[in-house]
């Protein structure tokens, strides 16, 4: 989630139209098209293999620290605690933030091309070990946390998450899984027009599912196999109704900006932040508070900054904001981290790429993109689908991405393109196994029923 800073007070809302404004703005011509890849890692002491707490000489306040005093990164405080950083303005790297049980995020600049995504990750990358290494800190990229249980799990110090622990268990089972024991990578990608936006959300919704499967790496829970190849995808099933799923609006004709203002208004509030403080607005209409009639804050009208906070809120498989972004994958390592802007990109920023993934999907009914959304967790390439299966389909819509990576033709300094970085994914299509397959060989085989090799060899 992103990390809120106390800025100028935003002009109050005066009605549903600035709030489709607000998107519509999103709107940048192709040029000014740029790719933002975010990714997180689960943080475990290598002495033991435990979750790092925040507090400690080897906590997760002393690794923020260590990354201020050598890499040039600024505090952002919540209540007195460093809870992100971020670098000076003008300079690269991103912010870095923190998840709700440690889980260390980086939230990468918006950049040109997938070869610059690729070497900003690089670079954070062996910051943090670098550091962590000093700290005896080590860090895991998958997609559920194999070992710890929910009581294990150390809570950061951010106020937000109170409210959100507080209200998770009241809407789904999984909430306060997702919060703790997940990690994901995820893409944020540009649109031109609103008919671009509509195409792009709707090709990325129906194809969420494929590139899930490619992703899936979290088999385990507790220290055994859990029955699912992608255990967070599947723990975002029973998170929150309200604000979870494969949004089918998205594919009924009017779709646009306003259709999404309206799903957003429908969604409950969880805070409202004001003067440093968030305060608990949990189940609250924002339709109230644009009005002035919120409870908390009698009398006061809703601005834009809080509208920007309402729409981090909301979890789809695709997230619209002035931007798309892709919520599909789970977490892993460098080269999975580099792949899924790879595949994105390729698929929705070539003409050509983007109208054949839509033609590919023009034909699926809403049912049975709702099937693949549920199947796909569990089955993972070997969901079927039609008379094929995904894996088949990962293979075609790896060929289409592959093709528009081709197209745009954006080459590094020895000269090659960017569908260098789909090659690890061309592999798990061509063998049919995911990270999650090879997990439970080894967990079956020559890890003989443990879990703690995972932490070495699975490390970042």
């Amino acid at each position: 989630m992103s990390t809120r800073e106390e800025t100028a007070a935003a002009e109050p809302i005066s009605s549903k139209d600035d709030l489709v404004s607000w998107l519509a703005e999103g709107c940048k011509s192709k040029e000014a098209w740029r790719i933002g890849t975010e990714h997180e890692k689960f943080v475990f002491n290598t002495a033991d293999r435990t979750p790092v707490p925040y507090d400690g000489p080897s906590g997760i306040n002393a690794l923020m620290r260590s990354m201020i005093e050598c890499c040039g990164w600024e505090p952002i405080e919540e209540a007195g605690n460093i809870i992100a950083l971020k670098k000076a303005p003008g300079e690269a790297g991103g912010t870095i933030s923190l998840e709700p049980g440690g889980q260390f995020e980086l939230s990468g600049a918006p950049l040109a091309t997938v070869h610059e995504t690729c070497a900003e990750t690089g670079a954070h990358l062996r910051e943090v070990l670098r550091v962590g290494e000093l700290l005896g800190i080590g860090f895991l990229g998958l997609g559920f946390s194999p070992k710890w249980t929910l009581k294990e799990t150390p809570l950061m110090p951010k106020p937000r998450y109170d409210i959100m622990m507080d209200y998770m268990p009241r809407v789904g089972s999984r909430g306060l899984d997702m919060m703790f024991r997940t990690t994901t990578i995820q893409v944020n990608l540009d649109f031109s027009d609103e008919a671009d936006m509509v195409k792009k959300l709707r090709v990325s919704l129906a194809l969420q599912p494929i590139a899930t499967a490619l992703f899936a790496s979290s088999p385990f829970t507790e220290g055994r196999p859990n029955g699912f190849k992608s255990m967070r995808s599947e723990v975002w099933r029973d998170t929150d109704p309200h604000r979870t799923g494969i949004l089918p609006f998205a594919f009924e004709e009017g779709m646009g900006f306003e259709r999404y203002v309206d799903y957003a208004l429908d969604v409950p509030m969880y805070f409202v932040y004001r003067n440093g403080r968030y305060l608990n607005a949990v189940g609250a209409s924002f339709r109230d508070f644009i009005d002035g009639n919120l409870a908390i804050l009698p009398g006061e009208k809703a601005t834009l900054d809080d509208w920007s906070d309402h729409l981090t809120t909301l979890f789809p498989e695709v997230r619209l904001k002035r931007f798309l972004e892709m919520r599909g994958a789970d977490g892993g390592r460098w080269d999975r981290i580099c792949a899924l802007p790879a595949f994105w990109a390729g698929l929705l920023y070539d003409e050509t790429a983007l109208a054949a993934a839509s033609d590919l999907i023009a034909d699926w009914t809403i049912d049975e993109c709702q099937r693949l959304r549920d199947q796909v967790p569990r089955l993972a390439l070997q969901t079927p689908f039609r008379s094929t299966t995904v894996q088949a389909l990962a293979r075609q819509v790896l060929g289409i991405a592959k093709q528009g990576l081709v197209n745009r033709a954006v080459l590094n300094s020895d000269g090659r393109d960017e569908t260098i970085f789909l090659a690890t994914l061309e592999d798990i299509v061509a063998s049919g196994r995911t990270v999650a397959d090879e997990l439970l060989a080894h967990y079956h085989g020559r890890w003989q029923n443990r879990i703690e090799p995972v932490f070495e060899e699975y490390a970042f």
